[in-house]
């Protein structure tokens, strides 16, 4: 498995996003995030942790490029903080942020490696959650005025654009279920910040192109459910959860319409009155790419009645999710690289040859620094080696997928697990901040260079 078995122009590269690396989040004009506030309510992240420090990306991030030139990737996935670029969400934006991401766009450049810049990676200011959040209309509009601050800095370097990063975990896992920041619950919140955060993308579209040549597009967690057996009843319950899941976001953005069964679905917990007159036009803004996150599949059964609440699922009728397949990562993900294959190949299906882009893909295990001070982690180089052998298989099926990110560089602040789950390439010791190469960075280092 090497890299020329890819079409010419591939691009490979590596992710993060800000909480999860950059620390310093009373440094440099910043202002608080819901993470921030999140992560010091107590209960709400595994054994209290807190991206307060994380990996100390902010001061380290020169040494955070050697890794990446070390790697070889081509391009490198980042994610701007919203609260250093305007602390209250609103206003003129705060240089030294700017600064901060400009500094880094150029280190980039300096090594030959292409900007990737993700706008939002889940931390809204607090100011802004405040007034309501994604459940607030005008989050949507104060979005597009950051964006174009951020474009006028950085749109003569930045490459690639993506305006969010998973909508699902954003409105479902922060406004429905309450597990990720800001915590609130409720099925009807859940569907009105979906609404909200596709009105945010579809005006930041046009903001960013204003200002940048680079190509723009979204980046979705598309969840690939398999029905548990092949009967009717189970391949309905996929179809009700589908379009909860997956086309709530990407029928708007890329159909111009919310999916008949998305409504139906989600009747008895919301009337849509959020949906205004002129929405849908606005959200389908032609894109360049659509980016997809996967993981693990999951398979669903037919079910009597609704989940018990508070769900990230609102609506989700007659569906139950079923036991994940082994091998299992330490997130209890099921190791499935076909998934990929077959989540490629039935988005190409739905939405043509618009270019998708694997923005992240990645596992979970319990790295061990050995005696001899190395991590040997054959599971991980294993799930990188089959799931790069997936998007083969997907691109040997007609699908024009152009580039594929790994998650993460290094081990990061993993959400609500903490420092509980290690996803990283490198190891991080967080108490000394030393950075390790664990064996997956090594094979994807061959791997890249043709070796």
């Amino acid at each position: 498995m090497t890299r020329e078995g890819f079409p010419d122009g591939f691009t490979f590269g590596a992710a993060t996003a800000s909480y999860q690396i950059e620390g310093a989040v009373g440094e440099g004009g910043r202002g608080p995030s819901i993470w921030d506030t999140f992560t010091h309510t107590p209960g709400a992240v595994a054994d209290g942790a807190t991206g307060d420090v994380a990996c100390d990306h902010y001061h380290r991030f020169q040494t955070d490029l050697d890794l990446l030139a070390e790697l070889g990737v081509d391009a490198y996935r980042f994610s701007i903080a919203w609260p250093r670029i305007q602390p209250a969400g609103v206003g003129r934006a705060n240089q030294a942020g700017l600064d901060f991401y400009s500094r880094l766009v150029d280190g980039l450049l300096a090594l030959g490696i292409r900007p990737f810049v993700t706008l939002y990676h889940w931390d809204l200011p607090q100011a802004l959650e405040d007034k309501g959040g994604w459940l607030d209309r005008d989050t949507a509009f104060r979005f597009a005025d950051y964006a174009d601050l951020v474009a006028r800095e950085l749109g003569d370097r930045v490459a690639d654009w993506a305006t969010l990063n998973e909508p699902w975990c954003i409105a479902m896992l922060g406004y429905a279920s309450g597990v990720h920041a800001p915590g609130r619950r409720g099925p009807e919140g859940g569907l009105r910040a979906s609404h909200h955060l596709n009105l945010a993308h579809g005006l930041a579209v046009p903001a960013l192109r204003a200002s940048s040549a680079g190509r723009v597009g979204v980046v979705v967690n598309y969840h690939q459910f398999y029905p548990a057996t092949d009967s009717p009843d189970d391949e309905a319950a996929v179809g009700r959860v589908d379009a909860i899941g997956n086309w709530i976001y990407t029928e708007p953005m890329l159909a111009g319409r919310y999916d008949p069964l998305t409504r139906e679905v989600t009747r008895d917990v919301a009337t849509w009155d959020f949906v205004a007159d002129g929405d849908l036009a606005r959200i389908q803004a032609p894109l360049d790419f659509l980016g997809l996150n996967y993981y693990a599949p999951a398979y669903l059964a037919a079910s009597v009645g609704a989940l018990e609440a508070p769900n990230p699922w609102p609506g989700a009728v007659g569906a139950r999710w079923v036991a994940p397949r082994p091998p299992l990562t330490t997130m209890g993900w099921s190791v499935e690289p076909a998934g990929l294959t077959d989540l490629l190949v039935k988005v190409h299906a739905r939405y043509g040859d618009l270019d998708l882009v694997v923005t992240e893909n990645g596992s979970a295990f319990p790295d061990v620094v050995g005696a001899d001070g190395t991590v040997h982690d054959p599971a991980r180089v294993a799930y990188l080696r089959d799931h790069l052998e997936a998007v083969s298989a997907a691109i040997g099926r007609g699908v024009p997928v152009t580039g594929y990110y790994a998650w993460s560089l290094m081990d990061n602040f993993e959400w609500a697990f903490g420092f509980s789950q290690r996803f990283g390439l490198y190891r991080v010791d967080y108490a000394t901040q030393v950075r390790t190469p664990k064996d997956s960075a090594l094979w994807y280092q061959r791997f890249l260079s043709g070796i």
